[in-house]
């Protein structure tokens, strides 16, 4: 008979629990990690500094596995937010300086940042929390490198990722990487959301209804489109960027990502337009320029096609107030 494939090893991930977590932070991960399933998948544990139940901030309990200070040493030790995170216990704080260094893999989810940067983990790194939180992290830590727009940030053994929803994302990523992009895919669909966002695609913005591609030189398009849309952005300059035919690039581009090129350089574009029209003052007939639409009109048509009211309707309605 044939040899059987090796089995992956099982990575252990703790979870640190604490009064006042953010309950999704906690379940958005596990739910993602426990979709591998238990042979060769992961083993999650979930720890408090005394073991006891924690009240997470939407009223929920969770009963941890185990004390942080009887805990093996994990491969992915998890950091969740938190309304705690605002003051955070100098005893868990103590307790990741302390442990979590050891571990191969550290991750933390929306204001766990806090909590990592509080320990010294973050110091000399790259990393993001939830946005409302970017400016209080940078400057209570001025030696972290605070990245207010990804929704996750890998630098070295150390994950940060953005508000809530984000870890999903991450824990996504981190699956694909240990057990390849099928299983990543597979748990995706069962819990009903995107494989993977694009990491430093900005937290503000509205999800982009495109999964990322697998091919590299088309993923590089994607990203390139997101942060050039004034550029040309015809199909065949985007197949001459990604080395391909356009007739070839056309099809693979919609294969990979459910949407042809037009419709997702459509998209982009009113996205980046939305932000413009919510975050400045810019007028309209730049906006429209630096969006790629050319013309005032052609970017008004835009909008009523997608969004159903004219750009100056909607700055009225959606724009930021001091």
């Amino acid at each position: 008979m044939p040899p059987r494939p090796p089995v992956p090893p099982t990575r252990t991930v703790l979870v640190t629990l604490y009064d006042q977590v953010q309950s999704l932070d906690v379940t958005g991960p596990v739910e993602v990690f426990a979709g591998v399933g238990p042979e060769a998948g992961y083993r999650v544990r979930t720890a408090s500094l005394d073991g006891a139940p924690v009240r997470t901030s939407s009223g929920l309990t969770l009963v941890p596995d185990l004390a942080l200070d009887g805990a093996p040493v994990p491969h992915t030790l998890l950091v969740p937010g938190g309304h705690a995170t605002r003051d955070p216990d100098p005893r868990l704080v103590r307790w990741l300086r302390e442990h979590a260094p050891r571990a191969e893999r550290i991750v933390s989810v929306c204001t766990g940042a806090i909590l990592l940067a509080e320990a010294g983990l973050l110091d000399g790194r790259r990393a993001t929390t939830h946005w409302a939180y970017c400016a209080r992290l940078a400057r209570e830590h001025p030696e972290v490198e605070v990245d207010p727009d990804p929704i996750y940030v890998r630098d070295g053994k150390v994950a940060t990722s953005a508000g809530v929803t984000a870890g999903i994302d991450l824990a996504l990523a981190l699956v694909e990487e240990d057990h390849g992009r099928d299983t990543a895919l597979a748990i995706a669909r069962a819990l009903v959301v995107f494989l993977r966002r694009p990491g430093n695609q900005a937290q503000f913005s509205a999800q982009l209804a495109a999964q990322t591609a697998r091919r590299e030189p088309l993923r590089e398009v994607q990203q390139w489109v997101t942060e050039h849309p004034g550029e040309d952005l015809s199909v065949d300059a985007l197949a001459a960027r990604a080395r391909l035919s356009p007739r070839h690039f056309a099809r693979a581009f919609r294969a990979e990502t459910g949407l042809t090129p037009g419709r997702y350089v459509d998209r982009v574009r009113v996205e980046h337009a939305r932000r413009l029209l919510e975050d400045t003052a810019a007028g309209v007939e730049e906006v429209s320029r630096a969006s790629g639409y050319g013309t005032p009109e052609a970017m008004r048509r835009a909008f009523l096609r997608t969004l159903g009211t004219p750009p100056a309707e909607y700055r009225l309605r959606f724009r930021a107030r001091p």
